[in-house]
């Protein structure tokens, strides 16, 4: 399982899934299978394999039913399918249990991708009451709270936040995110520079991820960087077509927005005559 989780950071997904089907394999316990089952479902949501995704993670709940992880990606998988009244019911038995921050953070988004506005608010005021109760309880919570502020919430707040976690944690997550809350405050040149630590693989970026490659197009977006913009659209919508019930429709409407690459901006290569 370790080295599942160096091939996924290199990129090497098939090494990856290979590793992981060795793990489960080799499982002391149904719980512990459950576990690396999950973990590969993750690596087949993150590649836009729906099916596959959902298959681990119900085999996942089936072998350990407290498994919440899974419980939670079949709701993002159903979902995905077009499955959307079990993906609700996932996503409730998911939090019934085990009421983390991100799992409502999902569901809000579901809902609120269906219209279902007085739905989506009920699970981003038990977002907030989560993360106050675990602050309390001294676990840090600023990451999910950082990115529901940004899309949901006060994205100066968000930008402030953020900030506080870069200095005491520094991470590729942490990265994508602040560059997010920047361009959603307005601050895009700033952005663009944590947008590309997150994604930027020569400098230590993440693996190919489609949330943080659409945040890189849609940054450079506004910045007017109208080829790298779709350029990374596309990327994004490659790795994973599905990755949001509300930012994988926005990723194709900007796509579709941005149009066809002009001719005039393709330099004139033909050699001089004579």
């Amino acid at each position: 399982a370790w080295a599942a989780g160096v091939y996924r950071d290199r990129g090497w997904r098939e090494d990856a899934a290979a590793a992981l089907s060795d793990a489960v394999a080799g499982a002391a316990s149904p719980a512990e299978q459950a576990a690396w089952l999950e973990r590969a479902g993750q690596l087949s949501w993150e590649r836009g394999d729906r099916e596959a995704a959902l298959r681990q993670f119900q085999e996942a709940v089936r072998l350990d039913p407290d498994q919440r992880a899974a419980q939670a990606g079949q709701g993002r998988a159903l979902a995905a399918l077009g499955r959307v009244s079990e993906a609700l019911s996932a996503y409730r038995v998911a939090l019934e249990k085990q009421p983390l921050p991100g799992y409502a953070l999902e569901l809000g988004e579901l809902y609120e991708s269906l219209g279902l506005t007085d739905a989506a608010r009920v699970q981003y005021d038990l977002l907030r009451a989560r993360v106050s109760r675990d602050e309390a309880g001294g676990v840090d919570q600023q990451l999910v709270l950082g990115q529901f502020e940004a899309d949901h919430g006060d994205p100066a707040a968000a930008v402030a936040r953020l900030r506080a976690e870069w200095r005491r944690q520094p991470g590729i997550a942490v990265a994508d995110a602040l560059g997010w809350a920047l361009h959603r405050a307005g601050d895009d040149r700033e952005a663009l520079r944590y947008a590309m630590t997150a994604t930027d693989r020569v400098h230590g970026g993440a693996m190919r991820s489609a949330p943080y490659t659409y945040h890189l197009a849609m940054i450079e977006r506004s910045l007017g960087r109208q080829g790298a913009a779709r350029r990374h659209l596309t990327e994004a919508l490659r790795i994973n077509p599905y990755f949001s019930p509300l930012h994988a429709p926005a990723a194709r409407a900007a796509l579709a927005a941005l149009g066809e690459p002009s001719m005039e901006d393709v330099p004139d290569f033909r050699p001089p005559r004579g």
